[in-house]
């Protein structure tokens, strides 16, 4: 076989089928739209970090100040994606957004900080959550061993990538099914909470200020873990072209979705302190689990189940989107080109979900959660805001656009300096390398973009061609119609 008639036969396969292509891809609806929206945002971050907003915000009343004000700044950020999905029905996230409104160098930077370490750090981070609740029962008294977590959630990156590859069908029924299960033990926590309001458990609310944190750095730390509880109200514009109706499905499925999971967050919060003091709840290992201990006992078990099913869910939807951005950016010749290949069977993009799954196995191995937060957050929200000065930037560049959402420029602003707040605050507090290394790495992607991209060297298409003949060969995969 050659590799010109390999390549033909594949390319020939894919485009006989391509009306069926196109129907299978666009098959997100509503609904669909608001579970990933939800189910993505409510993972594990609700289960872990009240203890670190907790820790650092000081108090009672501020941790749920924060928890709020979280809410309503997830809200501003969507509203600004609303504009630009609405405006630019691309998939991708943010990277057609930056191609728009900076041009290539800038969305380069941003596919490859997100495809190498973002995607793929939440996933393992996510995960990683999954597997720490999933083996917790069968270690009583103590905490799982670390090479069992880490196994465990390993199997759990091969699952949900293997599902993702299946079919989006397959994936959307796990991810809306999983979300269910997630807002069931949501309601669960919450009505236990007001019950015990309603009985008068109210002391822990009582100086509820009293030792809030004052220090610059230690707010903005608490947003950032408040904040990735949070992160996920951007997915759907990973997936714009997957929509049926993006310009109604997508701001809808925004409007219902983040104000759902916000409502929810406070009130998951209200809970826990009725039934733990501040110390207590900083001290247990797994503050749902022992919510649970205490009020839903002897159907305590109930709770670490349905957090191992929201975990699952909200790593399915992450790994959902991740594919996307990879696919997009392969599909730009920004990644190499096999990344943006469909498969021609399932019609997934079946080798970009594979590279983020490879990727987030390699991230489990040396990971710490609370020290991935922290950096994920600064590199995310550094993103977050240039997202948002690009809305502002083609308001001017761009006004031939049509617009079928547009909000107040004014919020778009404010999210450009907030996103500098959560960026600039712990670096100016607490300045650490760790923070430097990130930064480094986001530019020593323009290494590999001026032969690569820029110049397009001959040798590197010599060495990539036969290594995508033979990956086309075993993933049944070709390349689909360039979308302009």
């Amino acid at each position: 076989m050659t590799r010109k008639w390999c390549i033909n036969y594949f390319h020939y396969n894919f485009r006989s089928q391509e009306l069926k292509h196109s129907h299978a891809l666009n098959g997100v609806g509503l609904l669909s739209g608001i579970c990933l929206i939800v189910g993505t945002m409510i993972g594990s971050g609700i289960f872990i970090s009240p203890k670190s907003v907790l820790l650092y915000s000081g108090a009672v009343g501020p941790c749920l100040l924060i928890w709020t004000a979280c809410g309503v700044l997830s809200t501003l950020g969507a509203l600004c994606y609303a504009e630009l999905g609405t405006m630019i029905t691309k998939s991708g996230g943010e990277y057609p957004y930056f191609m728009e409104a900076f041009g290539s160098i800038v969305a380069y930077l941003y596919s490859w900080t997100t495809i190498m370490v973002l995607k793929p750090s939440s996933f393992a981070i996510i995960t990683l959550s999954f597997a720490e609740y999933a083996s917790t029962p069968f270690y009583p008294g103590c905490s799982p061993p670390l090479i069992v977590t880490k196994c465990l959630a390993a199997a759990a990156i091969l699952i949900i990538t293997s599902i993702n590859c299946l079919s989006v069908k397959l994936a959307s029924y796990v991810q809306n099914f999983f979300t269910a299960a997630k807002l069931i033990i949501i309601l669960v926590i919450v009505g236990a909470g007001i019950v015990l309001l309603a009985q008068g458990k109210t002391e822990n609310f009582s100086n509820a200020f009293d030792g809030t944190a004052t220090s610059f750095g230690a707010i903005g730390l608490a947003f950032y873990n408040g904040l990735w509880a949070y992160d996920g109200w951007n997915q759907l514009n990973f997936i714009t072209e997957e929509l049926k109706d993006p310009f109604r499905d997508l701001p809808l499925a925004i409007v219902i979705g983040i104000p759902l999971v916000t409502v929810c967050y406070v009130l998951v919060n209200v809970a826990y302190f009725t039934v733990m003091t501040t110390t207590e709840l900083l001290l247990s290992p797994a503050v749902a689990v022992t919510f649970g201990d205490r009020v839903l006992y002897p159907a305590s078990w109930i709770v670490p189940l349905f957090v191992v099913f929201s975990t699952f869910g909200s790593a399915n939807g992450s790994c959902f989107t991740a594919g996307r951005l990879v696919y997009a950016s392969g599909r730009e010749g920004h990644m190499v080109k096999i990344l943006s290949y469909i498969n021609v069977k399932r019609y997934t993009p079946a080798p970009a979900l594979i590279f983020n799954g490879v990727l987030a196995i390699f991230y489990i191995i040396p990971a710490d959660i609370n020290t991935l937060i922290n950096y994920f957050s600064f590199a995310q929200w550094f993103f977050y805001g240039l997202a948002a000065l690009a809305l502002i930037v083609m308001r001017f560049t761009r006004k031939d656009l049509d617009r079928p959402v547009k909000i107040p420029v004014v919020l778009a602003g404010i999210m450009v300096l907030v996103s500098c707040y959560l960026v600039l605050a712990p670096i100016i507090d607490q300045p650490e390398l760790e923070y430097l290394y990130c930064t480094i790495f986001i530019f020593s992607g323009l290494i590999l973009y001026y032969p690569f991209v820029y110049r397009k060297v001959n040798w590197g298409r010599k060495i990539m061609r036969p290594i995508t003949m033979h990956l086309q060969l075993l993933m049944d995969v070709a390349p689909p119609e360039k979308t302009e």
